[in-house]
């Protein structure tokens, strides 16, 4: 299954500096696997990310990381390697080596059904790789043909130990069985427990599908399935599919035991017992029975008188026994072999001379020593062949002509990196070569030609390539600009960080106030003062929220909508009389924190109205009409002068000479600014 950027976010991003996502190639239900490039290594690697909404939950991340630690402790052509595990921010990640091909479950979709033979490499292929996870006390726990992977050029890979245990940590799985129904061993239905035995079933499952195209038991749910698991025995392929041979019924049956203890042990075990069927079936474990090493062989008499015949001498030397005879007649040249009473005959001597042997006899000694000079001189060409062979495994092994791997250099500095590649029995090319690296440092080793890990022929020259740092990129118009504009100017050239939103009076909503990097030590660095910036740099954007809404008139209730519509939340609240804002309305907000940012909190004051006053008593009655109207207009209060009736007021400024004698409300008496006092005199 393959994204793009638009559906997944993750396509494109650069993870740890280091590895650029691609392309996504699966989802499970705790991670999904994306193709990525690993920069620093120039090479394609699997990376698989937990889900987000697990990230948090701290048993899925560390079952997440037991899956990492498990599988790198395992190195076997047939499991797939695991190169790196870590965490960036909320990203929680495990890289894998890359298999392009296909799974066994996509074979079995395509065909249907396997042939024998077919199955029968496949089963032994994850042998061997869940062999070496046994024998590292590892039980894979999740085994079906989802997790067999099928490389385009052959190779057959098991993977994803997602479930992995230690054998000797308990593996019970609480409230919920884990792994796929369908492949469950009797035990973890019935107990919750599995070794390396439950293992082995899962196999016997898959050998069984792969023969007949099908999984033993069916039902409807999953717990008809978990029923007939604890109490059925998984039936023989062959009563399904014509054709399949006895040995494997017997496999399927000897591996789906319901009984643990009727199942191999481990993967080993049931390894060893395919490999000895197979050779039984060649011939290759037939027993010899050879003769005793001094035996001595009767040879057949032509008249029955224990003569020899020169027939049957000559064709002495074809039987073995013809040549033990011989041996012993040659090595007993001179003495007459004792004889008992059962005693075969010797061959008979001629002439007088001593020692002489009858014409057969002769024939097969001559024999004998042909054969002695014979094995003298293989002997001597074995030695000579031996010698040389230990010579040209010396050379092309320890010695100069050998073969090694170029070492891993990156980061270390030239010199350190020559005397690594001396130390291998290579040559440092006398002039490096030069590149931009995102990520190893300016003046350290960025690669080699040829790449690490090659194997090439000793005293090879390889050329040391140094880092130039990042290439430099000039940026284009950040401030000002909306965001959406900035992150497509940026995206393909840099490591975009999580954007910080703030408000801003002075900038409008979505558009970029501030843009920060890393400078060399790790210092923040603001590149609105830069020209250019390094490639693949990790960059901030600071994205305006627009202003803080102005809440000064309105209610406490209104003002807390307004705030909370935008993020912020509504902070202590203080009180104050206030002539211009009536009673229960803001008088004025003020933001806690500087910058403001989402969730800060905005304290306000609210209005209590016009503040009361005392109706004075002193400055008012005993003085003028006209000071005492002064007075209280000075506290914001009206004022009220009943008309002189007094016919003697009209010749004088009787409101500058009369004393005030009292008030209206009286002294003491509490009212608000703008309210009326009314003023008594003696006319």
């Amino acid at each position: 299954m393959s994204t793009n950027a638009a559906t997944d976010p993750m396509i494109g991003r650069m993870i740890d500096q280091r590895y650029r996502v691609r392309s996504r190639i699966a989802r499970g239900g705790m991670a999904t696997v994306y193709l990525a490039t690993d920069v620093r290594l120039e090479r394609r690697v699997a990376i698989k990310i937990m889900h987000g909404h697990l990230a948090d939950d701290q048993a899925f991340r560390e079952r997440f990381i037991q899956e990492a630690r498990s599988a790198a402790r395992l190195s076997h052509p047939n499991l797939v390697g695991v190169y790196d595990q870590g965490a960036e921010g909320e990203i929680a990640y495990i890289v894998m080596e890359y298999i392009p091909g296909i799974t066994l479950r996509d074979l079995l979709q395509e065909h249907h059904a396997l042939t024998p033979e077919q199955a029968t490499d496949i089963l032994r292929a994850v042998l061997a790789g869940l062999a070496s996870a046994h024998r590292a006390g590892i039980v894979h726990r999740d085994l079906k043909p989802e997790n067999v992977l099928l490389a385009d050029d052959g190779r057959i890979k098991l993977g994803d130990f997602g479930l992995a245990r230690a054998t000797t940590a308990n593996t019970a799985t609480g409230a919920a069985l884990l792994g796929t129904i369908a492949y469950l061993s009797p035990e973890l239905v019935t107990r919750g427990s599995a070794d390396s035995r439950s293992d082995i079933y899962a196999l016997g499952i898959m050998l069984y599908e792969m023969l007949t195209g099908e999984q033993p038991y069916k039902g409807d749910q999953p717990m008809q399935i978990a029923y007939q698991h604890a109490n059925d025995s998984v039936p023989a392929p062959s009563a399904a599919v014509d054709g399949v041979p006895p040995e494997l019924d017997e496999l399927v049956a000897w591996s789906t035991a319901r009984d643990p203890e009727d199942r191999p042990r481990d993967a080993r075990e049931m390894l060893d017992h395919m490999a000895g069927n197979q050779q039984r079936a060649t011939g290759q474990y037939r027993t010899a029975v050879l003769r005793p090493e001094n035996a001595t062989a009767i040879l057949p008499s032509r008249d029955g008188t224990g003569g020899v015949a020169g027939a049957s001498s000559a064709a002495a030397p074809a039987s073995p026994a013809a040549d033990e005879t011989a041996v012993i007649d040659h090595a007993d040249r001179g003495r007459a072999p004792a004889r008992g009473r059962n005693a075969p005959p010797g061959p008979r001597r001629t002439g007088s001379q001593p020692g002489a042997l009858s014409p057969a006899g002769q024939r097969l000694a001559d024999q004998s020593a042909k054969r002695r000079r014979r094995g003298w001189v293989l002997l001597a060409v074995v030695v000579a062949l031996a010698v040389v062979a230990a010579g040209i495994g010396w050379y092309f092994g320890p010695g100069p002509g050998g073969n090694v791997r170029i070492p891993e250099v990156t980061g270390k500095s030239v010199s350190q990196a020559r005397q690594l590649l001396e130390a291998q029995g290579l040559h440092a090319a006398s002039t490096t070569g030069s590149r931009f690296d995102a990520v190893v440092a300016k003046g350290q080793v960025s690669t080699t030609k040829p790449a690490a890990a090659r194997e090439v022929r000793k005293g090879t020259s390889v050329q040391l390539v140094v880092s130039q740092g990042p290439r430099m990129i000039t940026l284009p118009a950040i401030v000002g600009q909306p965001v959406s504009t900035v992150t497509a100017a940026l995206d393909d050239d840099f490591a975009l960080q999580d954007d910080r939103y703030q408000f801003s009076a002075d900038a409008p909503k979505d558009t970029v106030i501030a843009a920060t990097g890393r400078a060399p030590g790790g210092k923040a660095l603001d590149l609105t003062s830069v020209q250019a910036y390094g490639e693949t740099g990790r960059i901030t954007l600071t994205v305006s929220l627009g202003p803080v809404p102005d809440v000064v008139g309105k209610t406490v209730d209104e003002a807390s909508a307004a705030l909370d519509e935008v993020g912020l939340v509504l902070g202590a609240r203080s009180e104050e009389y206030d002539e211009r804002v009536p009673s229960g309305q803001v008088v004025s907000a003020t933001v806690a924190d500087s910058p403001a940012v989402r969730g800060s909190a905005v304290d306000v004051v609210v209005s209590k109205g016009p503040a009361p006053i005392t109706v004075p008593g002193e400055g008012v009655v005993g003085e003028t009409i006209n000071d005492a109207t002064a007075t209280l207009e000075g506290l914001g209060l009206q004022v009220r002068v009943p008309d002189c009736t007094n016919i003697l007021c009209g010749f004088y400024d009787w409101k500058g000479s009369l004393p005030v004698t009292g008030t209206d409300p009286g002294a003491g008496a509490t009212v608000r600014r703008g309210d009326t006092i009314t003023l008594s005199y003696d006319q």
